[in-house]
């Protein structure tokens, strides 16, 4: 707690006969009254505001900080770096088993040095919740459940008992075993407490809830009230470790809502519209703040949803206050009354409560009557891209037309050993899975009913559509059951087949060969529909072209449709059995039928799932650990292996200095996204990834996915800049991770052409356009490219976590000024880039000057921005990287 306390703001509260202590916001307010009223700032900023006062130290935070928030007041936004310490850190099993090969790099480093390894240990509390391992494999069968955990089990042994060490080595880090549920359902329904408690000389003090966490989707808290966002894995190790996350007092952005949804409309339809306005707005790396009177009429779970997809609107957060709407969801999803009536008193004595009526001052606002909003989908590879559902045919349609296919709408290629035949269009996946709907009551159980409905009127799903469902907690299969759903939805092959995320991610398991076949037979555009919250190219699957987000209801729909070339709106699913057509209307739940069908799902079901969610099956329980506190590595293991990063770390830290003869080793369009530079797909046997597996031993058929292999850096960086969509732009007309060798001009894979680089001596540079590493809080995305030999990255825009990850690697950002970029300076990627002004003397956001020589010796000069933006982050870029920074603070204490 603070060490320098001020503004003496330091109180207490009595709540049921208990006292805590915490920092008062009202007592600040008064003593910062002739700066500005921050009674009146957005609820998230107050937030940041009792961060800063309870850390308050003259050092790393000092009262011109906790000034600067009451100084925004003036001008809605501030240029100010403060020094922000979320409560804990939560990770999920892609991200967290290489923090967790990270954090045992760094004893076996201490140890090195001849120091104690147990320094390395989490200062905050820390939960990984294991959810991205499961693939389906098996579905629409009974069993596909079982089956879908046995593999999983098998095919991710090694991480697991890395996991199961981690677990028993490391103080303040829990794990919550495989098939529980997805990281984010989990937090929202059990981990959070929206009022944190912590011990400390014998008092009891309390704060708000908040977290960083190594997934972008952690924002899907901000519907419970907790302030938390994503971080590259990189910069969470470092939280985890005791350094504060480095940030700008953010820009706020007012989203008010009014009115209340139409019959028939759906959160996801919400979700859907709010992404594509606030993506248009711009608001990359500023706080969203939805208020207004809309709020009363929106339940919890639909807040959840629309916090969840913050990061495809490119916000920080999209931040909820806690209201009484709040409470409810404490009270439903099984929280004890101490803490319910605790975060009550709390937020009413913070000015964190939200009143009707009452509306903070923003940087910006937008308007939405809720009323206005239809159905929708999204697609076909960008969540921003809302089509209204009576479109999607007419727009599938354009896809085909610009994709040079229009001439051929109506091929059919027959599927090998059946009466049909697929086409341009026909949905091949169908799943309900993802974070973003299936916490979701209400969308969860339109869907059930939109399955019984369908069936009662002999309706089936399409024989080519694979469907899967996948939710985020075992309290969705419990309701859905008590309503009497799962026999409907199993009978359309809506089979439940693991908790965790599955298509969302890319593990929606393969195709049936002979649907894949036909696919790769006649060049198909299909499509696959999900619940889910992403949708980039070559995502869900290598051989579906088209994705489309969609509530799980309409992901039913389609199912029936079997293709997305419909209007289904006008159009009929099928016939029913009496030959008569059958449209949506006639199966489509009224909001009372799915009222009706909530009410069932009661706390009793979240207390009994979450009793033991730390305890794990017999399986889990019996896997073997090594004993000791440092790690034992094991040279054949293919799935976790000992980083290079920290080689040296006890040796004097050598000045950096300018890049000089550079090569480029890609140039990039725009909205090169962190699945394109760090793919978490299936791995192609013809992949530098592939080729190195099946050296060692690995069958292709045991493979597994880029994300299960994020423990082992030889996979990893062989799979950097390797997804199959994206485009070099120093090649015409390939797609896939391939570019040129400029001095011998021969064409090869990004891996392959950075180690003959290395090899040279050459550092490299990678040129970009707009909003470069957008997408998942990837840390091997900037891993990636640093152990490729990448020394800078010069882009026309950044997305924020890549950026800061890139740092956090010991990789430069520069960004394009003036919106000049590649074509602007006639760059095609065979010029020689050198950059001048990068020494001791380097400050943030300082011009860099950038010559490039081209091949006829003739060269180009032009500013860049440095985008370390602030002090912390520079001291990381000195020492290499901010894991680096924090090894070498803790060696010279």
């Amino acid at each position: 707690m603070s060490s320098h306390d001020s503004l003496k703001t330091l109180s207490t509260l009595e709540v049921n006969g208990k006292t805590y202590h915490y920092f008062s916001l009202p007592k600040a307010t008064e003593a910062l009254r002739n700066i500005g009223d921050a009674a009146t700032l957005p609820v998230s900023m107050k937030v940041l505001l009792e961060n800063l006062l309870r850390n308050e130290d003259d050092d790393t935070v000092t009262k011109t900080d906790i000034e600067a928030v009451a100084h925004w007041l003036a001008d809605k936004r501030s240029d100010r770096e403060i020094q922000y310490r979320p409560a804990r850190v939560l990770m999920q099993d892609f991200t967290g088993v290489p923090a967790v090969v990270d954090l045992a790099a760094m004893r076996d480093a201490v140890a090195k040095a001849g120091q104690d390894p147990n320094q390395i240990n989490p200062l905050s509390a820390v939960d990984l919740v294991i959810d991205h391992s499961v693939m389906v494999d098996k579905f629409a069968t009974p069993e596909a459940f079982k089956q879908n955990v046995k593999i999983e089990m098998e095919r991710n042994f090694e991480r697991y008992q890395f996991l199961r060490w981690g677990q028993s080595a490391f103080e303040n880090f829990r794990v919550v075993p495989p098939g529980t549920g997805i990281c984010h359902q989990v937090n929202l329904e059990y981990l959070a407490k929206v009022a944190w408690t912590k011990e400390q000389d014998g008092k009891t003090y309390v704060l708000p809830d908040t977290l960083v966490g190594t997934d972008s989707h952690t924002t899907m808290i901000n519907g419970l009230g907790v302030l938390g966002w994503g971080v590259g894995g990189i910069e969470a190790e470092a939280a985890m470790l005791g350094q504060p996350i480095s940030m700008l007092i953010p820009e706020v952005v007012g989203f008010r809502m009014t009115g209340k949804l139409p019959e028939g409309v759906t959160a996801t339809d919400l979700v859907l519209t709010v992404t594509q306005m606030l993506r248009k707005h711009g608001v990359v790396g500023k706080f969203v703040e939805f208020y207004g009177p809309g709020l009363d009429n929106l339940p919890l779970a639909d807040r959840a949803t629309i916090a969840n997809m913050a990061p495809e609107y490119g916000a920080t957060c999209g931040f909820f206050p806690v209201d009484g709407e709040t409470l409810r969801y404490l009270e439903l999803s099984g929280r004890d009354q101490e803490t319910i009536d605790l975060v009550e008193a709390y937020s009413k004595a913070q000015g964190m409560w939200r009143e009707t009526g009452v509306e903070p001052v923003f940087t910006d606002s937008m308007e939405l009557d809720l009323s206005s909003v239809g159905a929708s989908l999204a697609g076909p590879k960008r969540p921003q891209d809302r089509v209204a559902m009576p479109q999607l045919g007419a727009n599938f349609d354009l896809l085909l037309e610009s994709s040079g296919q229009a001439d051929e709408k109506d091929k059919e290629i027959p599927v090998e050993g059946t009466d049909y035949a697929l086409s341009h269009g026909d949905v091949v996946i169908a799943a309900i899975t993802s974070c973003t709907n299936t916490s979701n009551p209400s969308v969860l159980m339109a869907a059930g009913l939109v399955a019984k409905k369908a069936i009662e009127k002999g309706l089936d799903r399409k024989p080519w559509v694979k469907t899967s469902l996948a939710p985020g907690s075992k309290v969705v299969t419990d309701y859905l059951a008590k309503a009497g759903f799962t026999k409907y939805l199993d009978e359309l092959g809506f089979n439940l087949v693991g908790y965790g995320c599955t298509t969302c991610i890319g593990n929606s398991g393969p195709l049936p060969p002979e649907i894949g076949k036909a696919i790769n037979q006649g060049n198909l555009t299909v499509s696959s529909v999900l619940s889910g919250n992403r949708n980039f190219e070559g995502r869900v699957h290598s051989d579906v072209k088209a994705n489309w987000l969609a509530s799980p209801p309409l992901v039913v729909a389609y199912a029936l449709a079997g293709t997305t070339r419909i209007d289904l709106s006008n159009d009929p699913l099928g016939t029913d059995k009496d030959g008569n057509p059958v449209y949506l209307k006639d199966i489509w739940p009224s909001s009372s039928e799915i009222a009706e069908a909530v009410a069932f799902v009661d706390g009793d079901m979240f207390r009994r799932e979450y009793a033991e969610v730390f305890k794990g099956d017999d399986e889990w329980r019996a896997i073997p650990i090594g004993e000791g506190n440092t790690y034992n590595w094991s040279d054949d293991s293919t799935y976790v292996k000992n980083p290079p990063y920290f080689h040296g770390i006890d040796k004097p830290l050598e000045p950096i200095s300018n890049i000089d003869q550079a090569r480029v080793l890609a140039v990039f369009a725009d909205s090169i996204t962190t699945d394109h530079i760090s793919p978490a797909g299936s791995i192609k046997d013809s992949s530098p990834a592939g080729k190195y597996l099946q050296e060692n031993g690995v069958d292709v058929a045991d493979f597994n996915s880029y994300g299960s292999r994020r423990g082992n850096h030889e996979v990893m960086m062989r799979g950097t800049f390797a997804n199959i969509r994206i485009k070099n732009q120093m090649l015409d007309d390939v797609e896939g991770g391939y570019t040129v060798h400029v001095p011998s001009g021969e064409q090869m894979s990004i891996y392959d052409a950075a180690m003959k680089y290395q090899q040279e001596g050459t550092p490299l540079v990678v040129l970009a356009g707009k909003e470069y590493g957008t997408g998942s809080s990837r840390d091997w995305a900037a891993k990636g490219t640093t152990l490729l030999g990448v020394k800078a990255v010069i882009a026309e825009s950044f997305e924020r976590i890549h950026r800061s990850n890139l740092v956090g690697m010991g990789v430069l950002p520069l960004q394009f000024v003036d919106g000049q970029g590649v074509q602007a300076h006639g760059l095609t990627g065979k010029e020689e880039i050198s950059i001048a002004g990068i020494n001791e003397d380097l400050k943030p956001g300082q011009m860099l000057t950038v010559t490039a020589k081209k091949e006829d010796g003739s060269t180009v000069e032009f500013e860049v921005k440095c985008r370390i933006d602030t002090g912390n982050e520079l001291a990381y870029y000195k020492n290499g990287g901010i894991l680096h920074y924090v090894l070498r603070q803790m060696l010279a204490a």
